[in-house]
């Protein structure tokens, strides 16, 4: 039974401005680069055929298949650079980020924007004359949303091209919507800002529901539900994002383990983890 049902769409715009706590961790944001602090500086783009949408790549996209993570915005935001140093990090780290909405656009989103982003995708990796014709990982798609944009990973999320789920500072809003939750078979990670997150309820309600068996990871930071988004590269949460789809989409044993084990990375740090059925 869900203690709280809240509707995220216009929370997290309204309080991602004032989440930008500066909390000490291992990055130093001095030493933050504007396309991120990944190997591959990242900026973004648009394509025609991918209407209402915005593209993070490696500015030179490296010789490495880029794995690919659809995203989408906290409020169910249409304006694509919501999340932008978060995904510049992201795709810095050589991955292809799509965000639902154009950059600074407007209006809302819906889930079916996120399977837009994945079909285009395989139809660029696949397209002779695309920059990204062979040149995407298209076995390895990672969905995923802040807040409203949680709730619409979550309606895609049994897309059989859907390598994992990423959850952020969200939950499913009503039990009838519990259904999700069962026919989940990928593994999946959530990561809240701590009980002063107004998606903390519903997010640690669903861990409970979640699939006996499949492999999930719960994370929570005090910075409460907006984030580090908007934070240099990301912040802490864009950090912890990249070792999450270092280890999930690239098979990165080491990023892995700061979040499998009693003596996991994030374990000893800020963040307080649960975890069920992870391996390495």
């Amino acid at each position: 039974m869900r203690r709280r049902s809240r509707i995220y769409a216009g929370l997290a715009a309204a309080v991602v401005s004032a989440a930008s706590v500066t909390m000490t961790f291992g990055a130093t944001p001095a030493g933050a680069a504007i396309g991120g602090s990944g190997p591959y500086p990242a900026d973004y783009e648009t394509s025609s055929a991918l209407a209402n949408h915005t593209i993070f790549r490696p500015q030179t996209l490296p010789s490495e298949r880029l794995p690919i993570l659809v995203w989408g915005n906290g409020a169910c935001s249409a304006n694509g650079l919501s999340q932008g140093n978060f995904l510049r990090e992201i795709a810095s780290h050589g991955f292809l980020a799509i965000a639902n909405g154009a950059p600074n656009g407007s209006g809302s989103t819906n889930a079916q924007m996120l399977t837009q982003s994945i079909d285009w995708a395989v139809a660029e990796n696949s397209r002779s004359g695309s920059k990204y014709f062979n040149r995407l990982d298209t076995t390895k798609i990672a969905v995923a949303g802040f807040s409203c944009g949680g709730v619409e990973a979550y309606a895609v999320s049994n897309d059989p091209r859907v390598t994992t789920t990423g959850i952020f500072s969200s939950g499913l809003l009503n039990d009838a919507d519990d259904y999700q939750l069962r026919r989940l078979t990928k593994p999946i990670a959530y990561f809240i800002g701590g009980p002063s997150d107004i998606a903390y309820p519903n997010a640690m309600d669903d861990w409970g529901k979640l699939p006996s068996g499949l492999p999930a990871f719960m994370g929570n930071l005090n910075v409460g539900h907006g984030g580090t988004y908007d934070q240099p590269n990301g912040g802490e949460f864009g950090r912890v994002a990249v070792l999450y789809l270092k280890w999930r989409l690239k098979g990165d044993v080491g990023a892995g383990a700061n979040f499998v084990g009693p003596d996991c990375g994030l374990c000893r740090t800020q963040w307080t983890v649960q975890q069920k059925n992870l391996t390495l």
